[in-house]
């Protein structure tokens, strides 16, 4: 029996690197590549498209697009990791914990979008506060997101990297002061809300790892639960995932966002007292933030273990 063709388009880019990472010593797949002069020939790329079975898009949004206009088939399916079709009807998100039956919902979809690292914190947090009807969705939300610089790419990493490295990049920095960050979107929509949190992402001077994290005062939930009871409440919502786990940060008066760098799992860490609570993903950008949730999709589309390929 053949093995299912896998292409990775843009490969070069961080999380292509990342995700060839985890599939090259990988034996159930047959991984194309593209002879390295030819990786922007559009031709080329093109036959390897239509040739594949299911394909990782990492590109940028624009030339996403364009990949996807280029298969003239109906079997080539595709993972997106761009945020080109996040919120496009037709194409699954990618965030498995989050669906009743994923073997259902991403396992047989033809096109699944890959979630933002910094969708993922949030909505790993805020979703099922919401669907529970314990949060409500006109809750106004706040979030802040720490995370290492190689979720910004390659010219980050570059900058950061470099040797004229300036005296800003050694401390944390706020971006996105314009209060429109590209994963607002997503964030609104997969966490049944009815208006965008207040997100502020913060960059600093480390490699991977993050930190994302909501608060709320307990008074205007529903039932006004404590902070040990939120921990309860989630950790029985994310009961058997393998990938997702939940704890009750008595024991955690600091948190490092890099605790899970190297890792392809998300911990949720619920911290605070009767009053108030927050919930902090703590999880790898390169991870389950990017490369390792594309490759978990692709398992589930391939009717395999989700977790096959992975670092837990």
């Amino acid at each position: 029996m053949s093995k299912p063709k896998i292409y990775i388009d843009g490969q070069e880019g961080t999380t292509g690197l990342q995700i060839r990472q985890r599939l090259s010593s990988r034996y159930d797949i047959e991984l194309l590549t593209i002879d390295e002069e030819k990786r922007k020939d559009t031709e080329a790329r093109k036959a390897l498209l239509n040739e594949a079975d299911i394909v990782f898009l990492c590109l940028p949004d624009k030339a996403a697009r364009e990949a996807v206009r280029l298969i003239e088939n109906d079997h080539t399916r595709v993972i997106d990791a761009s945020t080109a079709h996040r919120t496009v009807n037709g194409w699954a998100y990618g965030l498995p914990e989050l669906c009743r039956y994923p073997v259902e919902v991403i396992g047989k979809a033809m096109r699944v979008a890959n979630p933002g690292c910094h969708a993922t914190g949030f909505l790993a947090a805020a979703t099922p506060l919401v669907s529970l009807h314990i949060l409500p969705p006109d809750y106004p939300l706040t979030c802040y997101s720490l995370t290492g610089y190689s979720g910004g790419g390659r010219k980050m990493i570059a900058e950061y990297e470099g040797e004229e490295k300036g005296k800003e990049l050694y401390a944390p920095r706020i971006y996105g002061t314009d209060l429109h960050h590209k994963h607002l979107a997503e964030m609104t929509k997969y966490a049944g809300l009815d208006m965008p949190p207040i997100f502020c992402p913060i960059v600093d001077d480390y490699y991977c790892g993050m930190a994302t994290t909501i608060m709320f005062y307990n008074k205007y939930l529903r039932g006004q639960p404590t902070a040990e009871e939120i921990a309860l409440i989630l950790s029985a919502y994310y009961a058997g995932q393998k990938l997702i786990s939940v704890t009750y940060g008595r024991e955690n008066p600091m948190l490092s966002a890099n605790r899970l760098a190297g890792t392809d799992r998300l911990e949720l860490v619920v911290c605070g007292h009767e009053d108030q609570t927050i919930v902090t993903a703590l999880f790898d950008n390169l991870g389950k933030g990017a490369s390792g949730a594309a490759v978990q999709n692709m398992n589930l589309m391939l009717g395999l273990d989700e977790i096959t390929g992975l670092n837990l």
